[in-house]
């Protein structure tokens, strides 16, 4: 598009929203996305072109434009200053609209002067780098959204690969529900799945243990609370190791105990009880620490060896301290009895936050918590999810900024999301979404300055994305950078069409699923 093509003149300014008119018998040369300029006494105006009307049989049509920055003119050294965001100076009407040429995209998608990343190019102008802003992106956490088959995972990994090639020292943890990001990050990732997996069942606070030890539904459930309550402060408060701390212990304090004197409490209570009906809350409570204890899939958790402090080797191990090589803890969570996946990942975000918070100030670790999937820990439906959770990733979410924990939320149903959590995100990185209710909901959450890129959501290619928020200078429309095969992720999908093409699976198929099945063992 030439640099000096005229559009249009002002016809209305309405706050950060102007409208320009063009003749109407003539095609439009504008179109969604693309960038103008508009002259002032003082300054030159940038904005993006929202959308493009035509008034019927009418000469006219109009152009709705979203201010998005200035240059302003110095007049004692007659310089322009760079770009920046925001307008001050407003066009005023009958301002001529000209179109953004080359020049015009380099001086508003400069390299900002702040650390930032590459990740990719403008789909306008393929040689202008689109960066983004790396204390900005994390400090005000982010989102990646889009629907399943928009490339959300190498979005994901080429994000975090671009950080930690600038900054190798980072600290980033990655709940990873179907296994997908081992083979993007290899050597570099300390990978963590139940077979080495160590989470002890004196970590999880009263709520969490109560989701796995008391009964769902019944009318024991409050005594079976109540109880288990009482049981755990005590055998807490008087196990050797923790004399030192005895006064400050609470119900939910980290602090190791045995599950073995927990059951012995728990039956010499139940042994004082005149009435045998009484026994039943009891009885439930035992008979699922049996349960726990005995069955293989819990054992990362309920062994009831784990009885010395590991705390501190748990911690360094999650947050990787120090580094060693491995900036990124990936969680295969996909091998997590389903019935307790939503108390791992609540103790794991919770562990996190509480360590930043007790941390001192001279020793701040910040970190990185990538949540895929989500809608699953934070849904909308206030009736859905575990309650602790949703409350650990909504503390992250207010509070995390203050301590250095940054939040990176990746969901293909932004509309099942949290609306108060996802309105936390300063940067929003969209992929291709077609539900219209998807869509709302971005809209929504989407800053001032945005909507004008929305629109194209539904007809972004694979690899392509709309980024908007405090991450980037401005909202851009990006082809991301192609990831290497190494740091690709592994693809879930089946490939039907290769292989139904011939019989090439056996009786040995189906064993090997069986035997997988039966040991519990996912490895690849």
């Amino acid at each position: 598009m030439n640099e000096q093509t005229a559009l249009g003149r002002i016809t209305a300014v309405k706050g950060a929203l102007c409208e320009a008119r063009f003749k109407g018998g003539a095609p439009c040369q504008a179109r969604v996305g693309d960038l103008v300029k508009m002259k002032t006494a003082r300054s030159i105006v940038f904005g993006i072109v929202a959308g493009v009307t035509s008034t019927g049989g009418s000469d006219v049509g109009v152009i709705a434009i979203d201010l998005i920055g200035e240059m302003l003119h110095s007049q004692e050294g007659g310089s322009w200053s760079a770009f920046k965001r925001g307008v001050s100076i407003s066009p005023t009407l009958g301002t001529e609209v000209e179109a953004g040429g080359d020049n015009d995209l380099k001086f508003v998608y400069a390299r900002p002067d702040k650390p930032c990343v590459r990740i990719g190019a403008l789909y306008q102008a393929p040689d202008v780098a689109a960066n983004l802003l790396v204390d900005d992106l994390l400090n005000k956490h982010f989102a990646i959204l889009g629907t399943t088959g928009s490339g959300k995972s190498c979005a994901t990994s080429l994000i975090l690969h671009a950080i930690l090639k600038a900054y190798p020292c980072g600290h980033i943890i990655l709940l990873d529900p179907h296994d997908e990001y081992r083979a993007a990050f290899g050597d570099r990732a300390e990978f963590i799945n139940t077979s080495n997996l160590h989470l002890p069942y004196w970590l999880l606070s009263f709520d969490e243990l109560k989701e796995v030890m008391v009964s769902k539904t019944g009318e024991t459930r409050e005594s079976e609370s109540r109880i288990l309550k009482d049981a755990i402060l005590k055998v807490k408060k008087t196990h050797p190791e923790n004399e030192p701390l005895s006064a400050s212990i609470t119900v939910d304090s980290p602090v190791p105990y045995r599950l073995s004197v927990l059951k012995k409490l728990i039956d010499d209570e139940m042994g004082v009880l005149n009435k045998p009906e009484g026994a039943a809350p009891y009885l439930r409570l035992l008979a699922r620490l049996d349960s726990l204890t005995s069955d293989k899939r819990f054992q990362f958790m309920f062994s009831g060896l784990m009885v010395r402090d590991i705390l501190p080797d748990i911690l360094a191990r999650l947050l990787r301290v120090p580094v060693d090589g491995k900036p990124i803890t990936i969680i295969d969570l996909s091998g997590v009895p389903s019935e307790i996946t939503n108390v791992v990942v609540s103790v794991m975000c919770r562990a996190v936050f509480d360590f930043a918070l007790w941390n001192h100030e001279d020793h701040k670790v910040p970190v990185l918590l990538v949540c895929e999937e989500s809608q699953r820990y934070i849904p909308s439906n206030e009736n859905l999810g575990f309650e602790p959770t949703k409350r650990a990733l909504t503390q992250i979410a207010q509070e995390g900024r203050k301590y250095g924990v940054s939040l990176c939320l990746i969901s293909q149903r932004p509309s099942e999301l949290s609306a108060g959590i996802l309105s936390q995100c300063g940067t929003m990185i969209a992929l291709r979404m077609n539900n219209e209710q998807d869509l709302a909901y971005v809209r929504s959450a989407l800053p001032e300055g945005s909507e004008s890129l929305l629109s194209v959501l539904p007809a972004l290619r694979v690899q392509e994305a709309v980024i908007s928020g405090e991450g980037v200078n401005v909202p851009m429309r990006v082809e991301l950078d192609t990831l290497p095969p190494e740091h690709l992720p592994l693809s879930v999908s089946a490939k039907f069409s290769q292989s139904w093409q011939a019989e090439t699976e056996g009786p040995e198929t189906i064993a090997y699923a069986i035997s997988r099945w039966r040991s519990q063992k996912r490895d690849r």
